[in-house]
C-alpha cells in the first residue's frame, strides 16, 4: 500500500495522521477525537485498511509591539 502523505478534498489539503485502521469503526473513533480537538478529518479506504486526513486552520495572534 503507498498511502500518500497528504489529499486535497474540495480545495483544501488534509494530511495523513500515519495510522492505519483495521475497520471503518477504529476510524470513525479517531475521526472523533480529531473532531473535539477541533480538526476537520476526512476518512478513506485504501486495500481494505482505513485511513484518517486531518487538517486545522491555525489561528491569527496579533502580537503587539511595545511602544
Amino acid at each position: 500500500m503507498s498511502t500518500p502523505i497528504s489529499r486535497i478534498v474540495e480545495g483544501r489539503k488534509f494530511m495523513w495522521d500515519g495510522q492505519v485502521y483495521e475497520s471503518r469503526e477504529a476510524a470513525a473513533a479517531a475521526e472523533g477525537a480529531y473532531a473535539g480537538d477541533g480538526f476537520e478529518t476526512r476518512i478513506f479506504e485504501d486495500d481494505g485498511k482505513w485511513l484518517v486526513y486531518t487538517r486545522r486552520v491555525a489561528k491569527v495572534v496579533v502580537v503587539e509591539q511595545p511602544s
